[in-house]
């Protein structure tokens, strides 16, 4: 063991208490997992599903074909779509 000189015992006291606390924190979240999921699996069983579960939106943009391009020639802009009232 390497000399650790007159603070020998406060180095391996705060290690010890480093990996105590690292050993709490990994069964908090371990234990807090397990919660999530046993409350997550109840509410599907009562039928709630997940908004991640849902498809996802399409979008309503229109695809056009576009024609090449010349070379050099501008772009026109393009036009502002008009919203319903």
């Amino acid at each position: 063991m390497p000399d650790l000189g007159p603070h020998a015992a406060f180095i391996i006291g705060a290690y010890a208490v480093a990996f105590v606390m690292l050993g709490v924190l990994t069964l908090v979240t371990v234990a807090n997992d397990r919660k999530q999921r046993r409350i997550l699996i109840e509410l599907e069983r009562k039928g709630i599903r997940r908004r991640s579960a849902a498809k996802p939106p399409t979008p309503r943009v229109k695809m056009t074909k576009s024609k090449p391009e010349k070379a050099g020639a501008k772009r026109k802009p393009a036009r502002a779509r008009k919203t319903r009232s």
